[in-house]
C-alpha cells in the first residue's frame, strides 16, 4: 500500500490504515518524544496524543511536504503543550549553579544514543525543550520565543544553560568511565 492509499485509508478512519501508519512512524516519533520527555512514561502520553491528534486531522495534510515531517511537527508541538500546560517554560537555574566546564568535542564520541539522551532528559523542562527545538530541530530564538511564549533573551539564556549543564554532565560522565 502507498502512502497516499495509507493517508486516504487513514481519512476514513479505516484501523487498517491507521494502525500500519503508526507501526511506520510510532518508533521515529518515539525518540522525538524520549527528547522532549522526562520519563519514558510522559513519552509514551505523548506519543499516544499526538497520534490521536494525527488521525484527528489528517484530512489536513496536504501532500505539499513530507508526511513524516507533518506527523514530527504534531508530536512535536504536542510535546510543547503538554509541558505549558504545566507551566514550566520559565523554569530558571541561577547561572551561579551552573558549572562552567569545557568539553573536548570528542568526548561525545564515548556515549551512545541513549546515555546522551539520557542526559538530555536530565535537564530541567524548560531547558531540554529549548535545547530541543534549537540544537536539534532547528528553530532560532525568535520562533522558539514565540512557540513557547517566552521571550528571546529567555530562550538564549536557557540554551547557554543547557549546555552548560549538558558538558557538566558529559565531563562528570566521561571520569566516571575512564
Amino acid at each position: 500500500m502507498t502512502e497516499h492509499e495509507l493517508i486516504q485509508g487513514c481519512v476514513r478512519e479505516d484501523r487498517h490504515c491507521q494502525q500500519e501508519v503508526f507501526r511506520l512512524y510510532a518508533g521515529k516519533m518515539m525518540a522525538v518524544c524520549l527528547r522532549y520527555a522526562r520519563h519514558r512514561m510522559e513519552a509514551e502520553d505523548i506519543l499516544q496524543d499526538s497520534f490521536i491528534k494525527v488521525f484527528d486531522h489528517i484530512h489536513r495534510f496536504e501532500n505539499k511536504g513530507s508526511f513524516e515531517g507533518w506527523i514530527r511537527r504534531i508530536v512535536v508541538n504536542t510535546a510543547l503543550k503538554f509541558y505549558s500546560r504545566k507551566k514550566i517554560m520559565n523554569e530558571q537555574i541561577g547561572v551561579e549553579h551552573v558549572p562552567e566546564v569545557a568539553v573536548e568535542p570528542e568526548a561525545y564520541q564515548f556515549f551512545d544514543e541513549a546515555e546522551l539522551l539520557g542526559f538530555i532528559s536530565e535537564l530541567p523542562d524548560g531547558y531540554r525543550l529549548v535545547f530541543n527545538l534549537y540544537a536539534i530541530e532547528g528553530y532560532n530564538h525568535k520562533e522558539i520565543a514565540e512557540m513557547l511564549g517566552i521571550q528571546e533573551s529567555t530562550s538564549r539564556s536557557q540554551l547557554v544553560k543547557a549546555r552548560k549543564m549538558l558538558q557538566a554532565r558529559v565531563t562528570a560522565a566521561q571520569k566516571i568511565a575512564v
